[in-house]
């Protein structure tokens, strides 16, 4: 079984300590942190990598995580969430009641897609998730129950209207899981399609390809299930 280490979930009553106000420079102190941290902790885990470690690979301070961070675990938290937009933002970005379903499909591979346009920060962030998986510390849990989740349902409450469905069904949970897992093979298989067929995530055009293709493959998906609930019917 994978070794376990807890962060700590952040007390609501008070304010983040990575949303104090910055010094003049702080920002790009900031910043600096989040990169070395992101580059230590995707390559050595979160138990294996000091707070010393990162402050040295960023050019500052050990005392400049505590002021930004507050402590070890809330610099992994902001690494872990750095270049991923919460359900707040990306929900509207395929949701809407005047969407097509091509119009959903799109804000939906937009978001999903997004952060490999980060080039070698979204290579460092996709080896930080499977550390997440792997030696876990609590985070995937909730990124599972506060990101993947809400983002789940909405996709699904999409598919509901444009099927013609009062309530989801297992189908139609599975039809989400599917059109989900096109955007996935390619997030989390990025070396694979590296290997095989470079050219394919060379630039951003051809990231911008992707989602033209997997809006097009997902409405065959979900024109497929449409015909077969409708079977039939006048």
């Amino acid at each position: 079984m994978p070794s376990m280490t807890t962060i700590p979930t952040p007390d609501p009553s008070k304010p983040a300590e990575d949303a104090r106000k910055p010094r003049s420079d702080g920002e790009q102190s900031r910043e600096r942190l989040l990169g070395a941290a992101l580059g230590l902790f995707a390559a050595q885990g979160y138990a294996r990598t000091s707070t010393r470690e990162i402050a040295k690979a960023a050019g500052a301070n050990v005392a400049a995580i505590s002021y930004y961070f507050g402590d070890k675990a809330g610099l992994y938290r902001a690494t872990f969430g750095a270049m991923c937009s919460g359900p707040q933002t990306n929900v509207p970005l395929f949701e809407q009641p005047h969407f097509t379903l091509r119009d959903a499909l799109s804000g939906y591979y937009q978001q999903m897609l997004g952060p490999l346009h980060e080039g070698e920060h979204a290579e460092q962030l996709l080896r930080l998730w499977y550390r997440e998986m792997l030696e876990p510390t609590g985070l995937w849990a909730e990124e599972i129950e506060q990101g993947i989740r809400p983002e789940h349902e909405a996709l699904v409450r999409v598919l509901c209207r444009h099927l013609g469905l009062a309530a989801p069904t297992d189908d139609v949970q599975r039809l989400a899981y599917a059109i989900a897992a096109l955007a996935v093979q390619i997030m989390m298989g990025r070396d694979i399609v590296k290997a095989i067929t470079p050219q394919l995530l060379a630039t951003p055009g051809s990231i911008d390809q992707w989602a033209v293709h997997l809006i097009g493959y997902a409405e065959a998906m979900v024109a497929a299930e449409y015909q077969k609930l409708h079977k039939g019917k006048a």
